[in-house]
């Protein structure tokens, strides 16, 4: 029975010191850093990672992230130095560095992004206010980014925090200023598209009618030289014509008269109504050309029983008429 007890009690108390030595043992981790808090008061700072001991019950051990926090904060309305508004949409990336200040002075990030919200929001009014909207959109936007972070960062010092970046995301007119300003926009580029289009057609315009008029000038050119050329041809034909008119007037008109037959004498359709001893087809019946005499009589017929004189050879002339 005694046995039993002691066991029992054996037993117990090994489980009272394993739940003691599990209570003071805490491990940190590479992306945290540690507070050891004994009764309400800050009694060490772990920044290192690794196994660390405290006091079991009483020590409370508040774990703080050290990697960079993201800061998201509204899109507010900012008058720049020229009292156009802008819409701006910013944001700011910060890390604890003195975790002991922070949980002094914060005690959370939930705490920490409302300050730091609040400290955003006036460094950006108090940067932008003094720029104008160009500067804000275009040119010194880098420059105005980094002032805003250092604001920021010299005042977060207080509270054990680094401000690592700070950055406008977008800053924009209103809405119904940016209506207005993309109204006029259009219609200045569609102004300025009328008058290229303009200027395009009546470049056009010139070109077109300067190339008419070469146009113009060529044809009449090439139609005078190839009139010219035509006139000196027609002349060089007529001479060789006029020429073999003399040397042989009976071939000109035999060569005249055969280009005639090839023109209208065509495989084609060609009908022609003409008498068979027509001068157009003299050379059909006389190879000379010459067309019978109408004053030539024919012979008489001789009388029953006369005498018959012999028939002229073949080939010999006709006698000749008067």
């Amino acid at each position: 029975m005694k046995l039993n007890v002691v066991g029992g009690v054996i037993l117990v108390l090994a489980f009272a010191a394993l739940i003691v030595l599990y209570s003071s043992v805490f491990e940190v981790y590479q992306t945290e850093q540690a507070l050891v808090v004994r009764l309400g008061r800050v009694v060490r700072v772990i920044d290192e990672p690794g196994l660390n001991v405290k006091l079991p019950f009483i020590d409370n051990v508040i774990a703080i992230d050290k990697r960079i926090l993201d800061l998201e904060a509204p899109a507010q309305e900012v008058i720049a130095s020229d009292q156009k508004r802008l819409v701006v949409d910013a944001f700011a990336r910060y890390r604890i560095r003195d975790p002991l200040r922070f949980f002094q002075s914060l005690g959370s990030k939930t705490a920490a992004d409302s300050q730091l919200a609040i400290l955003l929001n006036s460094a950006l009014r108090r940067v932008l206010g003094e720029a104008t909207f160009i500067q804000v959109v275009r040119d010194e936007r880098a420059e105005l980014m980094a002032r805003i972070r250092d604001l920021i960062n010299n005042e977060a010092q207080s509270y054990g925090i680094q401000v690592v970046d700070a950055r406008i995301r977008r800053a924009d007119l209103p809405e119904q200023n940016s209506q207005a300003v993309y109204q006029r926009m259009q219609t200045a580029r569609q102004r300025e598209a009328a008058e290229y289009r303009a200027q395009g057609q009546q470049q056009a315009q010139e070109i077109r009618s300067k190339a008419d008029r070469e146009v113009t000038v060529l044809v009449a050119d090439a139609t005078a030289k190839a009139q010219q050329v035509r006139g000196a041809g027609d002349a060089i034909r007529n001479k060789i014509f006029a020429d073999a008119f003399t040397k042989d007037p009976d071939f000109f008109a035999f060569y005249r008269s055969m280009q005639a037959y090839e023109a209208g004498l065509k495989a084609s359709d060609t009908r022609l109504l003409l008498k068979p001893d027509s001068n157009f087809f003299r050379y059909f019946g006389n190879p000379s050309g010459k067309l019978p005499s109408a004053t030539t009589a024919p012979p008489a017929p001789s009388a029953p029983g006369a005498a018959t004189t012999s028939a002229a050879p073949t080939g010999a002339a006709p006698p000749a008429t008067r």
